[in-house]
């Protein structure tokens, strides 16, 4: 009997990253309240999202597999959640004009019998922008359901001067390094 994946997250990418891997999983929100983890460093932060969110699912097969990830924004060391109105996404996009950022991927896969828990990191470098620029993104809806107020794989991408790093884990969901991963856990395409 093969290993079965649950997707402990509501993310629109990361499951197209998935199922572009051809990877079969089925999706089970975590119902937890992110505001609860309350450290400044967001490597720390991104690790422990990830693990709250995947220990939030329970396993109830020896057979099930559960993947969790959660992505934070980071400059100089301020965590850059999705902002709740235009006023901060036009601080955060203002802020990174022109600056290098770091984007974490904090990821867990876990069993019955194991757990896997890592974070990825990749630097970003946004071109200087024009505050015209800025309220023309900032009045679409783009911004407000990502961390750091833009998404690289959409409209935000017009941002990126350069990344150092897996562009996948700016998405949300280092897909490399979690396919491999994944194999140790039973879990291959098909």
């Amino acid at each position: 009997m093969a290993n079965k994946l649950i997707l402990a997250s509501s993310s629109p990418r990361r499951k197209e990253l998935l199922q572009q891997m051809n990877i079969p999983f089925t999706v089970r929100s975590a119902n937890i309240d992110e505001s609860q983890i309350t450290t400044t460093d967001p490597i720390e932060k991104v690790k422990q999202l990830a693990i709250w969110k995947g220990e939030n699912i329970p396993i109830q097969h020896p057979s099930t597999i559960v993947l969790s990830a959660d992505t934070i924004v980071s400059y100089e060391q301020t965590i850059f959640e999705k902002p709740r109105n235009q006023n901060e996404a036009k601080q955060m996009i203002s802020t990174l004009s022109g600056q290098v950022h770091d984007v974490y991927t904090g990821v867990m896969i876990r069993s019955l019998q194991e757990k896997k828990v890592f974070v990825e990191r990749t630097r970003v470098e946004f071109w200087p922008l024009s505050e015209e620029e800025i309220d023309a993104y900032i009045s679409t809806e783009d911004p407000y359901d990502k961390a750091g107020a833009y998404g690289i794989q959409s409209l935000g991408a017009m941002f990126v001067k350069q990344i150092i790093g897996d562009y996948y884990t700016v998405v949300g969901l280092p897909i490399s390094r979690v396919v491999r991963e994944l194999r140790d856990f039973g879990i291959v395409m098909e």
